[in-house]
């Protein structure tokens, strides 16, 4: 492969001698060029095509290397790299060995683990509810990537101080779990790698002349282990410390960091040259990202040449105006929309943004999370939304009765059939004006072949259902006749809905009525409920709080963004006209930080940069650190490759929130007023 289209600092990375070379690829510098280069060099040297082995931590990274070598050399020697995941490489490895194995999904192994858990008694130890299985297995996850020279038990009381006391029991029933899995052969993602380990220990283990490392500073305490194992004379290792943004998921910066202390010979290269971003971007980039701690030397130089705009700052009184005020940048904006980025420390800030760019037409897609649009709650708002407009949604009255308890869809349709039979083909006005003449029929259908009845609703007397707390004019309704306690309190309080949003056609007024009834309240109670489930199935009740609370907000947040349709009708048409388009394919791409690394864009909007939202005080209270942070910013702002918008509201009015500008903003050399 030729290596005349590299620079200087990119040619002598990848004609490095053969040793222990650590490559800091910067943000946009060419990283993946380099690492394609050396192998090509390798295969020039006379390194047996075989003899290389590439690890990344993705497929698509892998792939995407492979696709460049291609280009370059023969499928039938770029065939023989072995190339892959960290998990890919040691299960093709193992295979070829010969090893019985059995890979297992987390959730299978949950399963097992669980039937475990189950089997143990915990309540004599203390009054605190112990750890399900599924979370035990999460942990023990996380403390196999981690933490190589310490056990279990002593592990888990450091980070699980409350939870001590269950720690031997703990550490006894992993014993038998891993005793089952070995019984049964099966493996998962880490045993993977441990097993690779253990089998480089032998004679015969396969061996490499160079190792080649892709996104170094993201490697965890297993994975660094499993790269010595290999004992390959040759490492050519690249990453960026200023870009390790997983410590959460268990990557130890500390590795890149002790490079050149833990391997004598080690070599350290810098590619300093960025070919993504313009100069006034990288200065800002810079100045910010200089403030943590070097662990090598370097500074970036910008390769593009030309006039761009300076990165601005975007200050906003009000959390809604912020992102009306940026998706009208966007709809005005020269680039197409696909090649613009709305960047975001928490999933929470994508909302606003998402139905700001609806309002104005503009398609968007997230990556990481779901659309606002399609969360449960917003999902229950818009179908009782829909219920008061149109009385032949039967769609919407189903998915809104899965939240009444016993009443599965079948039964909520025959529910709606005979609501119908009573409003002349109209459930809303069979609930709220029945017609006292109709005479409700429910056939009972019978399927002749199998001898089975349909699931049906049966003929109950009301008077068996306690009407005390119903809306008056509920009470005596004929629905009741085929409904039990649960059903009909559930239906009383979609009549009291129904009944105030009849003669309301302002859209505002309809979503505030909606949000602050009873039935809603009790969806939010619901789904909040879900939302702080421990995966013990103990309640945390704090969190269920705070869950309702982002709930209502949430619900809010459709309430603002509605005023300038008047009319229900046309909100609502919105909401549902070219949903999908708007949602999905082509447009802005709405991104979490994480999401955004290894991408690129014209144009970029770093949104909601406000202390305690970014940098996220709450995060780093359990166990971040304001490096990261800064880390995150940095990866975030080095996405942007001509144009640069920094973004921050004062005041949240749903939250009733004040908020001061982050930090970030400061050291990138805004002066805040």
């Amino acid at each position: 492969m030729p290596l005349s289209n590299l620079n200087q600092e990119q040619l002598a990375a990848a004609s490095a001698s053969a040793g222990h070379n650590l490559i800091i690829a910067s943000a946009g510098t060419g990283k993946t060029s380099t690492i394609v280069a050396r192998i090509g060099y390798l295969l020039n040297s006379g390194i047996k095509p075989e003899r290389i082995l590439l690890l990344t931590f993705t497929n698509k990274a892998a792939t995407e290397m492979m696709e460049r070598l291609n280009k370059k050399f023969p499928k039938s020697i770029t065939n023989k790299v072995l190339a892959g995941t960290f998990h890919a490489i040691s299960y093709k490895l193992l295979k070829s060995m010969n090893k019985n194995i059995i890979l297992k999904q987390p959730s299978e192994l949950k399963t097992l683990l669980k039937s475990l858990v189950n089997a143990r008694q915990f309540h004599h130890l203390s009054e605190l509810s112990a750890y399900g299985g599924a979370y035990l297995y999460d942990i023990f996850s996380l403390f196999t990537n981690s933490a190589l020279d310490i056990s279990f038990k002593e592990w888990f009381s450091q980070k699980n101080q409350d939870q001590a006391v269950f720690a031997d029991i703990y550490e006894d029933i992993l014993r038998e779990f891993e005793s089952e899995k070995a019984r049964f052969g099966y493996v998962d993602f880490n045993d993977l790698l441990l097993k690779m380990r253990t089998e480089l220990k032998n004679e015969n283990a396969p061996s490499f002349d160079e190792i080649l490392v892709d996104e170094y500073q993201d490697t965890n305490s297993l994975q660094s282990s499993l790269i010595d194992a290999f004992n390959s004379k040759s490492l050519f290792c690249v990453g960026d410390f200023d870009q390790s943004i997983y410590a959460f998921n268990g990557a130890n910066i500390e590795i890149i960091g002790s490079f050149k202390h833990r391997y004598k010979d080690a070599k350290i290269y810098t590619l300093n040259t960025n070919y993504r971003s313009s100069a006034k971007i990288l200065k800002l980039a810079n100045r910010v990202i200089s403030i943590n701690p070097r662990l090598y030397e370097k500074e970036l130089k910008v390769s593009r040449i030309g006039e761009f705009k300076s990165p601005q700052l975007l200050v906003y009184n009000e959390l809604i105006s912020q992102y009306k005020g940026i998706a009208q940048i966007i709809k005005d904006s020269k680039y197409d929309k696909s090649d613009i980025a709305v960047i975001f420390r928490n999933n929470s800030s994508a909302d606003g943004i998402e139905i700001a760019l609806k309002e104005l037409g503009i398609s968007s897609k997230r990556r990481g999370s779901g659309s606002f649009f399609d969360s449960l709650e917003i999902k229950a708002l818009i179908c009782l939304l829909a219920l008061s407009l149109n009385g032949r949604d039967i769609m919407s009255f189903i998915e809104i009765f899965s939240y009444a308890k016993g009443i599965g869809e079948a039964k909520a349709k025959q529910i709606f059939d005979l609501l119908s039979q009573l409003g002349d083909g109209d459930m809303r006005l069979g609930l709220l004006c029945p017609n006292q003449n109709a005479s409700l029929t429910h056939k009972r259908r019978k399927n002749y072949e199998l001898g089975l009845f349909d699931d049906m609703l049966d003929y109950q007397n009301a008077t068996n259902i306690d009407e005390s707390a119903f809306n008056a004019n509920f009470k005596g309704h004929q629905i009741l006749n085929y409904l039990n306690q649960n059903g009909a309190n559930f239906l009383n309080d979609l009549y009291c809905l129904l009944a105030s949003l009849k003669n309301t056609t302002n859209t505002q007024n309809a979503i505030n009525t909606a949000i602050n009834s009873r039935i809603y309240a009790n969806i939010a109670q619901f789904l909040a409920h879900k939302k702080a489930l421990r995966k013990n199935f103990t309640l945390n009740e704090e969190a269920k709080q705070q869950a309702y609370e982002n709930i209502i907000t949430r619900a809010k947040s459709l309430a603002l963004i509605s005023n300038t349709y008047k009319e229900l009708a046309s909100f609502y048409n919105f909401l549902v006209l070219g949903k999908s388009e708007l949602n999905s394919g082509n447009g802005v791409n709405l991104l979490s930080v994480h999401s955004s690394k290894g991408l690129e864009f014209g144009q970029v909007f770093v949104i909601d940069l406000a202390n305690t939202r970014f940098p996220n005080l709450r995060l780093m209270a359990q166990g971040g650190s304001l490096e990261e942070e800064r880390r995150l910013f940095y990866v975030a702002v080095t996405r942007a490759k001509d144009e640069l918008y920094l973004s921050y509201a004062k005041y949240d009015k749903n939250g009733k929130t004040s908020f001061e500008a982050s930090q970030f903003i400061q050291e990138a050399g805004f002066v805040i007023e």
